[in-house]
C-alpha cells in the first residue's frame, strides 16, 4: 500500500516527530515553513554546541525573526523547555536538537505535552537515537545529481509511522511559492 505525501506532510499537529540524516535541519526548516503561515517557532539547542543557525540561511523559507532560539545548558534543561513550550501551545512548532537518546519516559512526556498544547514537535536526532514514543521518524538526505542545479532536492523517507505505512519521496523547495513539491526521480 502506498502512502500519499499529503497525509504525512505537513507534520501532524499535537504530536512529536523525529528526523535524522544529513538533511534533517533542512527538513525542520521546510516543515516549519509548511505548517505555520504565521506564528513563531521555538528552536532548542544546547548551549555547549558551538555551531548555530544562520538567519540569512532561513530567508528563502520564512522571516528569520519568526525563530526563537533557546540555548539551555544541557539536554535535561532542553527537554524541560521543550515540554513546557509544547504544553503551552503559544507557538505552532517546537524543534529540539537531541544529543543523547531519549528514554521512553522522556519521549512520552513530550508526546503528552504536544497533545495538550496542540503543538507540533520535531526532534532532530542522530541515527539510532529514536524514541519509541515518536509519531513518525524521517530519514532525510540530499540528492546529488548532475542533471539539475537544484540544491534543495532531497529524499524524505518515513522509517517509522505510528498511524500509517512508511513511504519515500523526492522533494524540493520552491522558493517562489514557499512550498515543498514532490518530484519524480530522474528517468521516471
Amino acid at each position: 500500500m502506498r502512502v500519499d505525501f499529503h497525509t504525512v506532510f505537513p507534520l501532524r499537529r499535537g504530536r512529536v516527530h523525529e528526523a535524522y540524516g544529513p538533511g534533517s535541519v533542512g527538513f525542520a526548516v521546510m516543515s516549519f515553513a509548511a505548517m505555520a503561515a504565521s506564528g513563531a517557532c521555538l528552536w532548542i539547542r544546547e548551549g555547549w554546541l558551538s555551531d548555530t543557525l544562520t538567519p540569512q540561511g532561513l530567508l528563502p523559507f520564512f522571516d528569520p525573526a519568526r525563530v526563537l532560539l533557546a540555548r539551555p545548558k544541557d539536554q535535561t534543561d532542553a527537554l524541560a523547555v521543550a515540554e513546557e513550550a509544547l504544553k503551552d501551545g503559544a507557538v505552532p512548532a517546537v524543534i529540539i536538537e537531541i544529543t543523547r537518546p531519549l528514554n521512553l519516559r522522556e519521549g512520552r512526556r513530550l508526546q503528552l505535552a504536544a497533545k495538550a498544547g496542540g503543538t507540533t514537535g520535531l526532534c532532530l536526532i542522530s541515527e539510532g537515537m529514536g524514541s519509541n514514543a515518536a509519531e513518525t521518524r524521517w530519514h532525510v538526505a540530499p540528492i546529488f545529481t548532475t542533471q539539475s542545479e537544484d540544491s534543495t532536492l532531497m529524499r524524505w523517507e518515513i522509517k517509522k509511522n505510528k498511524s500509517g505505512t512508511n513511504g519515500a519521496w523526492n522533494v524540493r523547495w520552491d522558493s517562489k511559492t514557499r512550498r515543498v513539491h514532490v518530484v519524480s526521480p530522474v528517468g521516471e
